[in-house]
């Protein structure tokens, strides 16, 4: 049976901060799949000035060595090399975006959702306005841009439309805080969503998986939090700098978060939920969703994150992994899915 071409996708066209996240994600997503009897991996990284890399791996040193081309050179080379699929691994917006919508000009199938779904899901109050159409409960929001006056008495969440790992995040109880933080959500975009804040009961992450063209809910993450001390997630909670200056992942243990025993009544509840979220959205492949459960046990939309590194540590592996599916299968399956829905989609433009 030929190898598997497999092209991962990696860096940032916007900061060293997405670069290094990318890398992070990426480097562990190669080491822990790979299989030399079924896959090839290449690696494709760029960096914010434009520049593409095609180095031997996602080390420092094999980084700095590879030599930096243009978008032009880029597409040559990667239409020589017969790739079968590509793996996005980057974050920023335009790594979501323009970068996925090139490999549907070279019409190169890409794991995961499509650039135009990722383009709605990573504007909060848009993802927002699809789900509510489609029935699932939001909490209630405003969108503002630089000047603009809050109207929703607090306490409120303060959110940057675009960032994610609770970049800029904030939790606002007194009408005196607005300011405050409205500056230092505008400092990671230029629109701001303020929502009303729901009373913690719970808060958890389902991950959605597509097997066979059936959607399948994984098992929820939970978050620990307080009402008093820790009523919402922040930055720490995710991602850490280490003393030499990278980026590395926050410990994750059962201390902080932990799976949902499957028996737990909110599962399926959160599940179905989550699954009417995909739908409206358009999602493939596989999707991952925030929920704050209140105190009454009623789940609300928080925000969608589209996507998967294939990282021991990324969410959806995690919550895979607790279902039963090791990593290998949850890459054989979701790559058997791009590769389905890409001969389908080509037949039916025939």
């Amino acid at each position: 049976m030929p190898l598997l071409n497999i092209l991962h996708l990696v860096g940032s066209a916007q900061n060293d901060f997405y670069c290094d996240l990318s890398r992070l994600y990426a480097q562990d997503c190669l080491t822990a799949t790979a299989e030399r009897s079924r896959y090839h991996f290449q690696v494709a990284y760029i960096t914010p000035d434009g520049k593409w890399r095609f180095p031997r791996s996602l080390n420092l040193e094999d980084i700095a060595i590879a030599k930096p081309i243009s978008l032009v050179e880029a597409i040559q080379f990667i239409t020589a090399q017969n790739i079968d699929l590509v793996l996005p691994q980057m974050f920023c917006i335009p790594g979501m975006t323009y970068y996925r919508a090139l490999f549907d000009l070279l019409k190169i199938p890409c794991v995961g959702n499509s650039a135009d779904i990722m383009a709605i899901a990573s504007h909060k109050a848009r993802t927002k306005a699809i789900v509510a159409a489609a029935g699932v409960k939001v909490p209630r929001g405003e969108l503002l841009r630089p000047g603009d006056v809050p109207t929703i008495t607090p306490p409120v969440v303060i959110k940057p439309v675009s960032s994610d790992n609770s970049l800029g995040v904030a939790l606002v109880k007194e009408a005196s805080d607005y300011e405050a933080a409205l500056q230092t959500a505008f400092e990671y975009a230029d629109e701001v969503i303020v929502e009303t804040f729901i009373e913690l009961g719970r808060e958890v992450r389902c991950g959605i998986i597509v097997k066979d063209g059936d959607l399948v809910g994984l098992p929820l993450e939970e978050y620990k939090l307080d009402p008093d001390e820790k009523p919402i997630r922040s930055y720490a909670d995710k991602l850490q700098k280490t003393d030499d200056g990278n980026l590395s992942f926050s410990a994750k243990d059962n201390m902080k978060s932990w799976i949902v025993d499957p028996s737990d009544p909110i599962t399926k509840r959160v599940q179905e939920v989550a699954k009417m979220c995909h739908q409206a959205l358009g999602c493939r492949h596989y999707s991952l969703f925030d929920f704050r459960i209140d105190p009454q046990g009623q789940p609300w939309f928080l925000e969608a994150g589209l996507y998967c590194s294939f990282a021991p540590k990324s969410v959806i592996s995690c919550m895979a992994i607790a279902a039963g599916i090791p990593l290998n299968e949850l890459f054989m399956t979701v790559i058997h899915e791009t590769l389905s829905s890409s001969n389908l989609h080509q037949f039916s433009c025939i």
